[in-house]
């Protein structure tokens, strides 16, 4: 039976941290940040432990690494989209979560949310680590795109204390769901409808109608 986590190369004395960072991400989304092992990640890389430490002083400062170098960086992206779009709340809206589906959703960084809430509890400085660095800013995200729509008078009034996470819920769910064995699970072919249909059902309940209410 082969190893799922072949080395990339053979005797390689060096590795750039992204190749670490990579190798790091496979384990974490294969086996949580608790039965990952820095031997393995090193081993994947194809450099030894010893290299890996030259990057990376601990496992936390690690995981925290692959989040930095994965997902911020495209929260920045999202933020940017936001500050220059011109068109409507309501393309905006389905351009940004199309965008972060594709991208995070779709790809490997799906796995994230369900290890830091199956983990939390054991690990409370990296989940208030990821808490910090990838929620709250991911609910500020939504908030600058709720408050644009307001302004336009795109949006109705909503409570921005609470909408934002009540928008954001649903994809994660959806992330889980990816990652679910039995409970809750569906099928990937069915995620892009899921998709859809949420988009659908969001937009019809924060945009503004001629009345000043909720859409019918």
């Amino acid at each position: 039976m082969s190893c799922p986590f072949k080395p990339r190369w053979e005797r390689r004395k060096e590795a750039r941290p992204q190749e670490l960072l990579n190798a790091a991400l496979d384990h974490f989304v294969a086996r949580g940040f608790a039965a990952t092992r820095l031997d393995d990640v090193a081993r994947s890389a194809g450099v030894s432990k010893g290299t890996l430490y030259l990057y990376f002083t601990s496992k936390e400062e690690l995981f925290k690494a692959v989040v930095r170098e994965s997902i911020i960086p495209l929260i920045g992206e999202a933020e940017g989209v936001i500050e220059q779009f011109t068109g409507s709340s309501e393309e905006l809206f389905r351009l940004v979560m199309a965008n972060w589906w594709q991208n995070v959703g779709a790809s490997k960084l799906s796995a994230l949310p369900k290890l830091m809430m199956a983990e939390a509890a054991n690990f409370p400085e990296l989940a208030q680590f990821y808490q910090e660095e990838v929620v709250d800013r991911g609910e500020r995200m939504v908030t600058t795109m709720l408050q644009r729509g307001m302004a336009r008078g795109e949006i109705r009034d909503l409570d921005l204390n609470i909408v934002p996470r009540l928008l954001i819920s649903p994809i994660i769910m959806m992330m889980m769901w990816k990652h679910s064995n039995g409970v809750c699970r569906v099928d990937a072919s069915q995620l892009g409808s899921y998709l859809e249909s949420y988009m659908d059902m969001a937009v019809r309940s924060i945009l503004k109608t001629e009345d000043g209410g909720k859409t019918k």
